[in-house]
């Protein structure tokens, strides 16, 4: 199999690295604007080649993209519409981390000319949205009605710092657009939009304790609208430490925030790069671990009898490779889903959301092995 990662960041690399791992990849090709070698990369670096290449360009991406099985991309989601539609032209199955719903349905509104040229597409297949959809739509399945769903997921870092108790582990911009755009949810079966950082819940987390939940955007992806009228309450919400809504709460009210322009002397500035620009610093802690924390948690009924399912899982840096927990829950799940697509596991052609078209077991056992383990308990409602 012959593989392009498009975008060389974090994700980027820990995807490409987990592609470089296995006997059956001939060879990956990492494209960005500054390629870089992933960290821990394979002893095969021979299967290995950078490629500078911008993504707003589409004869540039084309080439990339020229020979290749598989494109997975880890580029911003606003790319990510035109990066489907390229690679269904290029006759490549595709897959991205997504954020972005709106998008997603842009993409699926290709799925007859994906399935037309013989090609797989699965958007949103990160961690959050992604395994949270696929776990959902497993809930769903194991239940004969399901009467709530609850998601949630942080990237934490191991060793919290005030004020904000948190760390970089993907982009800046991506988190506070999930935290300034409203989420869809499903109360009573309906379809409703919950104002970010809104309907504080605290959870028990063994051996982290006290972590605190919110809405924010783009985690749900398409569940929603799948579920509509069959599902009473659904939601994603992000985890933090205690304390973080309340701040980013008011770092939103006193417009921070904010994408509109305010002068200042003579000079118009958007507060929000100035927000990012003045916060990144005191954010990314080189050298220091972070934590991915997971937990889906379905309510319903099965045979007559109340049930409750929870997922859970809780992921730490790996401390030989050097690759963050972040990295491994996302970027290898990108991973592995185009090893699944590449490998024939998942056949189903067209524009498919991670909840429809991807097998559970394989997911969650190509995970196990390596090293992301989510444990599964089922009791009495």
């Amino acid at each position: 199999m012959r593989f392009l990662v498009l975008g060389g960041g974090l994700q980027g690399s820990a995807c490409a690295f987990d592609l470089l791992g296995q006997d059956d990849v001939e060879s990956v090709i990492i494209a960005d604007l500054r390629p870089e070698r992933p960290r821990a990369v394979s002893t095969d670096e021979h299967r290995l080649e950078l490629l500078e290449a911008d993504f707003a360009d589409e004869a540039q991406v084309r080439r990339a993209m020229e020979g290749r099985d598989v494109v997975l991309s880890a580029a911003p989601y606003v790319f990510n519409n035109d990066l489907a539609r390229l690679a269904i032209e290029s006759g490549c199955h595709y897959s991205d981390l997504g954020g972005n719903t709106e998008i997603v349905f842009q993409q699926l509104a290709m799925s007859d000319r994906a399935a037309e040229a013989g090609c797989t597409v699965i958007p949103d297949m990160g961690v959050a949205p992604g395994l949270t959809n696929l776990l959902a739509a497993e809930a769903v399945r194991r239940l004969d009605s399901a009467a709530e769903v609850r998601m949630y997921v942080g990237g934490l870092p191991e060793n919290p710092r005030p004020p904000l108790n948190y760390q970089i582990v993907f982009s800046l911009e991506g988190a506070i657009d999930y935290m300034t755009t409203p989420s869809w949810t499903l109360s009573e079966g309906r379809l409703k939009q919950q104002e970010p950082l809104s309907d504080l819940e605290l959870l028990e987390f063994e051996g982290l304790g006290t972590l605190e939940a919110f809405h924010t955007a783009g985690g749900a992806s398409t569940l929603p609208w799948r579920f509509e009228n069959r599902v009473d309450y659904l939601a994603y919400k992000t985890l933090r430490y205690p304390g973080h809504a309340q701040i980013m709460g008011a770092i939103r009210d006193l417009g921070l925030l904010s994408d509109d322009p305010v002068t200042v002397g003579r000079q118009e500035i958007v507060p929000r790069d100035v927000f990012i620009a003045a916060a990144t610093p005191h954010l990314i802690r080189p050298g220091e671990p972070d934590l991915v924390v997971l937990r889906v948690v379905a309510k319903g009924e099965r045979a007559g009898e109340p049930r409750v399912l929870t997922w859970n899982l809780v992921d730490r840096e790996d401390p030989e490779t050097g690759i963050t927990a972040m990295m491994r829950c996302t970027g290898f799940t990108l991973s592995i889903v185009g090893l699944l697509i590449g490998r024939g596991v998942i056949e189903e052609k067209g524009v498919l959301a991670p909840d429809e078209g991807i097998p559970y077991e394989p997911v969650v056992e190509e995970l196990d092995k390596r090293g992301v383990r989510i444990a599964f308990e089922e009791t009495a409602g």
